[in-house]
């Protein structure tokens, strides 16, 4: 699903401002003022630092083989790269009267199709790629090496798979020192967290999602029984159309949001160290126990597609759409194996 890497908690420096988005040193210390009573010894800290998404593509040109069918990658809804009529030997030789003829899942490709164009130079380009494009594509190329030469014909294959990038999200845990577990203060404390934790991501378009919240009994060394709770809670990327503001440039790549939204949380919890750090005076109940909080990045792919390193070693990191024989029913990682699933793209086993 995920690996992992360790890291050092961040204890003891000043954490950087973030004009308009991080809220201020006031602002949260009249937060922890209201539930914070003192910090004991500090726990371990994990974090997940995001996979970069990429594509590895040898060229926005794709030439065939005779041997095997050559596998393409096109994002859902883009424009896919030019698919050549010609193998890797061909490509720069000289062809007399070339002609070009391709066959999909549908049937015979014309050039006057509105999704999939054929150019003049018999190179299939598709421009808003559809799961149900997904498929073996056959071109049949007929020419003639020289004026003289009688005419040669190769049928070359392709594998065109739909892709898209992975639902990836943070999830994060922390622990706080709590009220009595049936206490209401836990559960305004709860709610008080989780919104401003959603207001420091408002400009970012990324949404809080509380996985767990609960309450347990945690006998200490030398404090004895004390009450903690146990938060679970993930931050993912909206789609920015849906968001509060548009996005229109390169800083609105999900995962480039979800690292801000992480550099954010992760100053949020330092800071309320830092003040309890300097408060002299005595604290309500509920604080936050430093160093316990964990962030774990994580990939999921959407219904119907699935990641595979040995079967897409040129899309590693890609949702790939689920070929026939296989399916996804639910935000899982990988295609599971239906032998009477027909279709690409399949979300059930019929």
């Amino acid at each position: 699903m995920e690996a992992s890497a360790l890291g050092p908690a961040r204890r003891g420096r000043r954490p950087t401002r973030v004009a308009g988005s991080l809220l201020s040193r006031a602002a949260i210390l009249l937060f922890i003022s209201a539930f914070l009573v003192r910090v004991p010894t500090s726990v371990g800290h994990l974090v997940r630092l995001p996979r970069a998404f990429r594509l590895t593509k040898d060229s926005v040109k794709i030439v065939g083989s005779t041997s095997f069918p050559v596998k393409v990658y096109v994002m859902l809804h883009q424009k896919s790269p030019h698919v050549l009529c010609v193998t890797q030997q061909l490509r720069n030789a000289e062809l007399i009267d070339p002609s070009f003829q391709w066959y999909g899942p549908k049937g015979k490709v014309v050039s006057e199709n509105r999704t999939a164009q054929i150019t003049s130079t018999g190179s299939l380009v598709f421009q808003n790629f559809e799961e149900s494009m997904s498929g073996i594509y056959t071109c049949f190329l007929e020419y003639k090496p020289t004026v003289e030469e009688t005419v040669k014909r190769l049928q070359l294959k392709y594998a065109i798979y739909a892709y898209r990038e992975p639902h990836y999200y943070y999830q994060f845990t922390a622990r706080y020192h709590a009220a009595p577990c049936n206490s209401i203060y836990n559960i305004s404390f709860e709610k008080k967290l989780l919104q401003i934790l959603s207001k420091l991501l408002l400009d970012l378009s990324c949404e809080i999602s509380l996985l767990k919240s609960e309450c347990h009994h945690v006998k200490m060394q030398r404090a004895g029984l004390q009450n903690e709770l146990f938060f679970t809670f993930s931050v993912s990327s909206l789609d920015t159309e849906k968001g509060p503001k548009p996005c229109t440039d390169h800083n609105c790549e999900p995962s480039k949001r979800l690292f801000k939204a992480k550099n954010l949380i992760e100053r949020f919890f330092n800071q309320q160290v830092e003040i309890l750090g300097r408060r002299a005076e005595q604290l309500p109940q509920i604080y936050y126990i430093e160093g316990t909080l964990q962030m774990v990045w994580i990939n999921r792919c959407f219904p119907g597609y699935g990641m595979n390193v040995q079967q897409h070693p040129k899309c590693p990191e890609c949702c790939v759409i689920c070929s026939p024989g296989s399916y996804n029913p639910r935000d899982g990682i990988h295609c599971l194996q239906c032998n009477s699933s027909l279709v690409y793209g399949a979300k059930t086993c019929l």
